[in-house]
């Protein structure tokens, strides 16, 4: 099966739900069916009901149970259609245009799918963690309308944790490579500390940021930390630079895209732009990756999403 996934190619091979459900079938025992209980081999298959039943044990499983796909009602193909649309579109696509395009008519319904797409999304990226040079320093999310302190100390806007991995090629220019944003509740060292203990990796690793105290702690336990002293704000991008491109790009897809998020969900929103940023070299292979990625996270009801 060829990689390359343009339009036509699209609608041709994922044009009815059963063949979205055959490619499931695939993604989910690609050496055959496998009983997720006892792990026999020898089954029976009940059409009426799409259940696969153990010969061994007896235990009746879905293609879909235990995937993000599980118990929907909504047909696999605008599933698909769903997750198509947001791999293939590089600032992404609202909640609304969804709805309209896959001819939904229960906005909650597509809320849901778009959310479970991008908690698979967020799922994939935590199995990953940076390394090399890495710049590194904090944001603060929200509406621009909002009045107050701007900055550190913004109470009203979402603080957000941003590092990127960065190389540099032979004629000595510097690509980033990957990514990493985390919603948190505040940019103390504690927070800073939890951050880079998941994100990235210690060992030959070098991270940039400014002076604020709360990189402090990375010296002191050994990480490799070049803190730079940065008098006007605004001098930023001379600094780091790939770090403040980044936050900017990602704001602006919040902005003229979804017209702003609430802070309760802009988690998977930024998980929504780490994926498809860290994957902007593999764009061939985006699409077939999310349904691997689908398959292989586990349910989450609407109330979990919620929360």
């Amino acid at each position: 099966m060829s990689n390359q996934l343009n339009f036509f190619e699209f609608q041709r091979k994922f044009s009815t739900d059963l063949r979205c459900y055959n490619y499931l079938v695939k993604k989910r025992w690609p050496s055959g069916f496998q009983c997720p209980k006892c792990g026999n081999t020898s089954y029976s298959y009940h059409s009426t009901r799409k259940l696969y039943q153990c010969k061994s044990c007896g235990y009746q499983v879905s293609v879909t149970a235990g995937t993000i796909f599980h118990k929907t009602r909504t047909p696999l193909r605008k599933w698909f259609w769903m997750i198509y649309l947001i791999t293939t579109n590089k600032t992404g696509v609202s909640i609304s245009y969804l709805q309209r395009m896959l001819n939904i008519k229960s906005y909650r319904t597509v809320w849901t799918i778009a959310h479970k797409i991008f908690e698979a999304m967020n799922k994939r990226d935590l199995l990953y963690q940076l390394d090399g040079i890495i710049e590194m320093d904090e944001s603060y999310f929200g509406s621009k309308n909002v009045s107050g302190k701007r900055g550190r100390g913004a109470g009203s806007k979402s603080p957000v944790i941003i590092a990127v991995g960065k190389k540099e090629t032979k004629d000595k220019k510097i690509y980033p490579t990957f990514v990493k944003m985390e919603v948190v509740e505040n940019v103390k060292k504690e927070t800073i500390k939890e951050f880079v203990k998941n994100n990235i990796l210690a060992g030959n690793t070098k991270i940039e940021t400014d002076k604020f105290s709360s990189y402090k702690w990375l010296t002191e336990n050994g990480y490799e930390h070049n803190a730079m002293r940065i008098y006007n704000p605004k001098e930023t991008l001379n600094y780091l630079p790939w770090v403040h491109i980044l936050i900017g790009n990602a704001k602006g897809i919040l902005r003229g895209i979804h017209h702003g998020v609430s802070s309760h969900y802009l988690k998977r929103y930024l998980s929504e732009f780490c994926y498809k940023f860290n994957r902007r070299f593999f764009k061939q292979n985006i699409f077939y990756n999310l349904i691997t990625a689908c398959v292989n996270t586990s349910p989450i009801t609407f109330a979990e999403l919620k929360t």
